[in-house]
């Protein structure tokens, strides 16, 4: 378990320095096309890994609840989107392609508003991964650990899209590759950090696992809604993102289905 722990939390890093990776080998900027296509991508895994990996083993946990199963995995959802709203709200952070910085005000360089936007973005993804291994690991049977490696798996392909999104236009706005690449690669150095949280408290709050579980859908839906189906939908192209959706939906659901 210990071997495939550590290699579970280190597969969604690897997406994203692979992703960032594109950098040296692609020549100016990420078409409009190609970004849109990976923004609905990103969207239909992260949606189909809170639905399958998280909120429905939430609710069957609590199968014995009856009709009331249903309530942790509500309440942890609104909770976790609510989170993230807070977070939101707080950070000062800049999405790329804007030059409106959201969040409270600050003297932060537009570089380090990028990287917090990442931030707030991965954030959910690691909370998602640290609580399906923690899931795994005290044996709850709706959670086995293929399904926890799934997961894992899942959001690293996701990651790959991710990273080339944040490397790309961190080159075409004047930075080094190697600058652009590691900016890249440093955006998801928050979610092994953000597991490795979650797994230190699970043992602590074993009797929440199905509030957790849901928490970490609500966070994940809440950069989906807020950030990604906005920017992948907007202007031409958007039908692009449609299909990237549904593509990503499938490939996180047969795989969630398949390894589970």
């Amino acid at each position: 378990m210990t071997t495939t722990l550590i290699i579970g939390l280190l597969i969604p890093l690897l997406g994203t320095m692979l992703g960032s990776a594109f950098v040296f080998f692609m020549k100016g900027e990420m078409s409009d096309r190609l970004q849109k296509s990976l923004l609905g991508f990103a969207s239909g895994v992260m949606v189909a890994a809170s639905i399958w990996s998280l909120l429905i083993p939430a609710m069957e946990m609590g199968a014995d609840s009856g009709k009331w199963s249903v309530m942790p995995a509500a309440v942890g959802f609104l909770l976790g989107m609510g989170f993230l709203l807070l977070i939101d709200e707080l950070t000062p952070h800049l999405h790329i392609g804007t030059d409106k910085p959201e969040g409270m005000r600050s003297h932060l360089s537009k570089t380090a508003m990028l990287a917090l936007a990442v931030t707030i973005h991965n954030l959910p993804e690691g909370m998602a991964v640290g609580v399906v291994f923690a899931g795994a690991d005290s044996g709850i049977t709706s959670i086995s650990l293929a399904s926890a490696v799934a997961v894992s798996l899942g959001i690293a392909i996701q990651n790959v899209p991710e990273g080339a999104i944040i490397s790309m236009p961190m080159r075409a706005a004047g930075n080094s590759k190697r600058r652009s690449f590691l900016i890249g690669s440093l955006s998801g150095a928050v979610e092994p950090i953000g597991a490795i949280a979650v797994l230190l408290l699970a043992s602590l709050l074993m009797p929440m696992m199905p509030y957790m579980l849901a928490f970490a859908a609500g966070a994940m839906f809440y950069v989906v809604v807020e950030e990604l189906i906005p920017e992948a939908s907007s202007g031409q192209h958007s039908n692009l993102s449609t299909i990237g959706f549904a593509i990503g939906f499938v490939l996180m659901m047969v795989l969630d289905v398949v390894m589970g």
